[in-house]
């Protein structure tokens, strides 16, 4: 069942699916309990109460500390890294009808993190200078994807093919650079390149918190366009769409959005490509749905943080670890499942 709305303030409408938003109004609640339990969770454990009354500001100066320095920063860089990949993920997997179409499987992720090593071993400090280096390597192998798979219009399987050798060439380039970087360099940037949000504080929160702000309104300020693409680039002409102004639209959103995540967080695999997947299900609608799929995303890496720090007492696995486990025994199932129902995405 669905609901139509209509703004008298301007001309806006649309439809609202009441699984849809049963779905968020669920996610929600969940989001904020892990993020709780982001912030109470550490070497020095802090009740829930504790945890929440350090957020309002009603409690004494060393909880506060704890809270507002060293815990805060973290949980929000995990929140918002997630819900960009989860979002990310699911722009990429609507504009190509693909479910492997995610940036950590057609190069975007690998682009970005390559970008961003190399900054790291040229010195370029944390904050908004990385997530610029970073932006600027996913943005160009996104545009290689897309230059390289244009054949008259693109599909999404050649996409996906050719983002899969974008991918392994980055991957190359960044362990020859890792090979020639100092035993420090080398150390910090496998330390990212794993996908950790340790050591994060409000210099990595601030520049993701603004592209986050900026990205999430337009890519759904872009959702009506792309549901049209969906339906194949004549039939979204004939609806008066700009199509290659739109696809560009939501290719340069999404890259936005996955390349100032993995500056920030570093290149957490697989949640942009499950998030979508398991929102779509959950909303059980064709296509990922944008918002369930950013709550999604913020979930998982949230969740999975809460699992790298209390998995092994006495030592704290980086998030992307958890992730790899979960993602991988899902990726492969979803190939075989692909593969079986004989889709092309």
């Amino acid at each position: 069942m669905a609901r139509t709305f209509r703004l008298s303030i301007a001309p806006v409408s649309g439809v609202v699916s009441r699984r849809a938003a049963a779905v968020c109004a669920v996610l929600v609640p969940l989001v904020g309990l892990a993020f709780v339990l982001e912030i109470a969770t550490g070497d020095f454990p802090l009740p829930v109460a504790d945890a929440i009354a350090a957020l309002t500001g009603t409690t004494d100066a060393a909880t506060a500390f704890i809270v507002h320095s060293l815990r805060l920063p973290r949980a929000l860089v995990g929140l918002l890294a997630g819900a960009a990949f989860g979002l990310s993920g699911a722009l990429f997997q609507a504009l190509t009808r693909n479910p492997l179409a995610s940036p950590d499987i057609i190069g975007v992720t690998q682009g970005a993190g390559l970008a961003a090593v190399a900054g790291i071993l040229l010195g370029v400090g944390g904050g908004l200078a990385l997530s610029t280096v970073a932006l600027i390597g996913g943005v160009t192998s996104a545009v290689a994807a897309y230059a390289l798979a244009w054949r008259r219009g693109t599909t999404s399987y050649r996409i996906v093919l050719v983002g899969i050798g974008i991918a392994a060439l980055c991957a190359s380039v960044t362990n020859y650079l890792l090979l020639k970087g100092n035993i420090y360099q080398t150390q910090q940037a496998l330390h990212w390149l794993v996908g950790n949000l340790s050591g994060r504080g409000w210099q990595h929160v601030r520049p993701l918190a603004v592209a986050v702000a900026v990205l999430v309104p337009l890519a759904l300020l872009l959702h009506r366009w792309l549901l049209d693409l969906q339906l194949g680039d004549d039939v979204a002409r004939g609806l008066g769409v700009p199509v290659q102004r739109a696809r560009l639209g939501v290719l340069l959103a999404g890259v936005g959005l996955v390349a100032v995540a993995t500056a920030a967080a570093g290149p957490v695999g697989f949640v942009a490509l499950t998030a979508p997947q398991i929102a779509r299900r959950l909303v059980r609608t064709p296509a990922p749905p944008l918002v369930a799929a950013a709550l999604t995303g913020a979930l998982l890496v949230l969740a999975a943080d809460l699992v790298a720090r209390e998995a092994i007492p006495g030592t704290e696995l980086p998030v992307g670890v958890v992730t790899g486990a979960l993602g991988g025994p899902y990726l492969l199932w979803l190939l075989a499942r692909v593969n079986r129902v004989g889709s092309r995405g």
